[in-house]
Order: C-alpha cells, then sequence, then structure tokens
C-alpha cells in the first residue's frame, strides 16, 4: 500500500490496497436487499468466505444496471463457491434503497449493495476518481479477497466498458483452486476440472 490514507469506516487507513495485502478491519455501510433494511457490515465478519467486491460508478446509470442484473442472475453460483458479493458505490444507501425500488433489473440484488458515499473505500481499492467530470465516483472494479481478508484478483476498467459476471466466476474458482491445491497454478482461461501446472511439472493432470 501507499503512504496516503483514508476514512473507512471511521479510521485512518492505507490506500490503495495491492494484490497480496490485508484488508483493514472496516464498518460499512449497506442497504440489505432481502431485508429491505438499512444496516451495517463489519469486514471482519466476512472472514472465513471469499468476498467479491464490486464497483461501479452510481445508480441511476445505464452500463451499472446491466452489470448488477448480471451478478444478480449469477448470484447462486457465487454463493455455491462459498462467496458473498457486494456491490458498491459512490451513492448513499438511501439511493440504493430508491433504486432497488423503482428499477426492474435492481430489484433482482439479493446480495448486500454496500454505500461509499466519502470515497473512503473506493480510494483504498484505488477506483475512486478525484479529477475531471466523473469526480467523486468509482471506476469499475471488481475485486476478489480470500477467506483470510487478502486481495488475491483485482480488475479495474475504464467506466464505459462493461464486465462479464462469467469471467469474474471463472477468476474465483481459479483462485479458490490454488488456494486449495498449494503449489499448483492454472494457465489461461483454466475452468474446474481442465490441466493444471505445477512450477517444474509442465501438466498435473485433470482435477
Amino acid at each position: 500500500m501507499n503512504e496516503e490514507t483514508c476514512a473507512c469506516g471511521g479510521d485512518l487507513v492505507d490506500v490503495s490496497l495491492s494484490i497480496g495485502d490485508k484488508l483493514p478491519e472496516m464498518e460499512l455501510a449497506v442497504y440489505d436487499t432481502k431485508n429491505d433494511a438499512l444496516t451495517k457490515i463489519k469486514t471482519k465478519d466476512l472472514l472465513g468466505k471469499w468476498v467479491i467486491y464490486f464497483f461501479y460508478p452510481a445508480d441511476f446509470t445505464f452500463v451499472c444496471p446491466t452489470e448488477l442484473e448480471e451478478m444478480a442472475d449469477m448470484y447462486e453460483e457465487f454463493k455455491k463457491e462459498g462467496a458473498e458479493v457486494l456491490s458498491v458505490s459512490t451513492d448513499t444507501v438511501y439511493a440504493h434503497k430508491a433504486w432497488h425500488d423503482s428499477s426492474v433489473a435492481i430489484k433482482k440484488i439479493q446480495y448486500p449493495m454496500v454505500a461509499d458515499p466519502d470515497g473512503s473505500l473506493s480510494m483504498l481499492f484505488g477506483t475512486y476518481i478525484a479529477d475531471g467530470g466523473d469526480s467523486g465516483l468509482s471506476l469499475r472494479g471488481s475485486f476478489i479477497v480470500d477467506p483470510e481478508g487478502v486481495l488475491k484478483t483485482m480488475e479495474i476498467n475504464d467506466n464505459a466498458i462493461g464486465r462479464s459476471g462469467k469471467e469474474l466466476l471463472r477468476k474465483l474458482r481459479a483462485a479458490k483452486f490454488v488456494a486449495e491445491h498449494g503449489g499448483n497454478v492454472c494457465p489461461a482461461s483454466w475452468e474446474p476440472g481442465e490441466v493444471t501446472l505445477k512450477p517444474g511439472i509442465e501438466l498435473v493432470g485433470k482435477i
């Protein structure tokens, strides 16, 4: 992490995260879509699960609902892998609720919608836009954090470029495989059941 700091859940933390960094303990404001409630989640309570942090620019926009709806349609597949999905934007929990109440696509969402109105979480993950016409928004960022709270993958896109939920699920499965099979690594476009590699040995076999 670099030497800048931001306030996440009231505490100052280093920004931004790099692969292999452990997330600091934070309390996140969320709209709980399942229970129609405004509440909070502590990151320490997510330990033991894989967590997908899915940053997007803003509620009530155009590309964002296509991505969030896709993640909603795939949510059960992520849960089968032992993962929780957290969508994040710099909107408030009240905006999240209003969007969920009014949009057919967003109404499908059953995962928590994290509010980051001060941009601190976006700063921590390196997605915050500080200057220009989109100042105060987040870039499209996808991050996979392991059950120990360690950042394993990161993808940040220009806001005009939508992401693939299927590719994010593939990355999660690859990260899980590597964590569960010490010393093995996954080649390009690896899918479960395909051959893997081990340094010093060309192919390990289908697992």
